[in-house]
Parts: C-alpha cells; sequence; structure tokens
C-alpha cells in the first residue's frame, strides 16, 4: 500500500508559520472584488526620494494603479483611503487630479488624519468619508531646501497655493473664504500658522461629505456602481 504524500500540507503549513511570524496572522483568502482599494499613507513622495525610515506613498506607484482602474472592466469603483501627513505638492495634486478625471465611481476615507496635500486627494472622489477621529490640518503651501529669494519664486509659489484652493473649493462644498481662513489661523498650530479640524468638523464645514468608516465607504461604493450602471443603460 502507498503512503500518500505529505509534503504539500507540510509546505502549506510553513507558510502560515511564517505569515504568523512576520505578519501576526495568516493570509486571508483572495476573494475577487469588482472594487480596487488604493492606500495613500505616510509621506506622498514626489520628485525627491525620502530617506529609508520614512513611510511613504511613491506617485510613481499610484499612477500606473489608476490607470489600470479605468482600463479594467472588470474594476467598477475605486475606494481610496488616506492616513498621511501630506509631503509633495505636485505629486499630492497630480494624484488627486488623476483620481478626479476617472470615469467610474470614486469614494475617499480618511482614517487617521488627512493632513496638508491629503486634503485635496481626499476631496477628489465623487464622495468622501472622515472618520470621527480622523483630523485633518490645512495650511499654507511651504518650500523646504534652497529657496531664490526673488520675485518670481514667489509668484509661482502663490500660483501654486491658488491651484490648490481652487481645486479643493471645486470639489468640496467648503467656499474659498472660508477655506483661506483656516489656512491662515494663527495660534492653533504652535509652530505655524493653519488649522487642525477633526471628523465632525470637516463635515461641518462642507469639506468632508459625511461622517463614517470602511462598511459605509463600501455600502456607498456599491450604490454608486449601481447607480453608473443605470446611466450606462440610459435609465435614471
Amino acid at each position: 500500500m502507498e503512503v500518500p504524500e505529505k509534503e504539500p500540507q507540510n509546505q502549506e503549513q510553513g507558510q502560515k508559520t511564517e505569515l504568523i511570524n512576520q505578519l501576526g496572522q495568516t493570509q486571508l483568502p483572495v476573494a475577487k472584488s469588482n472594487i480596487h482599494v488604493i492606500t495613500i499613507v505616510g509621506q506622498v513622495e514626489g520628485h525627491l526620494v525620502m530617506p529609508p525610515q520614512n513611510k511613504t506613498t511613491k506617485y510613481e506607484h499610484i499612477i500606473p494603479q489608476l490607470v489600470a482602474v479605468e482600463q479594467n472592466p472588470e474594476i467598477e469603483g475605486l475606494l481610496v483611503i488616506l492616513n498621511t501627513v501630506g509631503g509633495d505638492v505636485e505629486a499630492g495634486l497630480a494624484i488627486a487630479e488623476m483620481i478626479k478625471s476617472l470615469s467610474k465611481p470614486t469614494v475617499s476615507l480618511v482614517l487617521g488624519g488627512g493632513h496638508s496635500i491629503g486634503v485635496p486627494i481626499a476631496v477628489s472622489a465623487d464622495y468622501s468619508f472622515i472618520a470621527h477621529s480622523a483630523t485633518m490640518t490645512i495650511h499654507p503651501i511651504r518650500l523646504t531646501g534652497l529657496v531664490i529669494g526673488v520675485q518670481q519664486s514667489f509668484d509661482y509659489l502663490d500660483k501654486m497655493q491658488d491651484r490648490v484652493i481652487n481645486f479643493i473649493t471645486a470639489n468640496s462644498k467648503v467656499d474659498e473664504d472660508t477655506f483661506r481662513k483656516l489656512m491662515t489661523t494663527t495660534g492653533e498650530l504652535a509652530r505655524d500658522i493653519g488649522t487642525v479640524i477633526v471628523g465632525k468638523e470637516a463635515v461641518k464645514l462642507g469639506l468632508i461629505d459625511e461622517l463614517g468608516g470602511v462598511g459605509d465607504a463600501i455600502r456607498k461604493m456599491n450604490a454608486l456602481i449601481e447607480e453608473n450602471k443605470f446611466k450606462s443603460i440610459g435609465v435614471h
């Protein structure tokens, strides 16, 4: 009588043990989904490479994913989850503009923080959520490193700031005057000007659409996907 081989089972057990050692949990079974999830975490890395100890989201990694979402017929919606301190302004705006330009439904969810350039990314989706405990920091654009003190440099900075403000006000319910006041508030941030707002306040100001979590975001996404299907066949 032949003894059944147990090598595949032993190999699978070894893989599970390795996952437990590395991640503290076994890998969940991969289920096919019509929703693609992109996470914007840590610092948004742009043209300059951040130190290796920094947690970053590289925009050159995000952009191909957004193109794939648009092209893949099996993907019907995009969920963007943010917990970011901000980062490169041009890279963040590029990501926000691409999310806004997608033809498929998009939902964003701010968990932890959606600070600085994370704000336009959060409002770029068709519908935005923020957790009760999450915060968003609104402040003027800063330049780091060597800045040449000539008028052209300051003009460029003003234009970049206007781009950010115009994008945010065009894609949320907050008005420009209110947003500029939040941006230039003094006394709230110890070493800077600006404002920190918590989840409920972000909704009250019209910056974010609704308070909620992952379940709320998924339910809204499914509703937007169904609505998009009806539109595609001409049903209103």
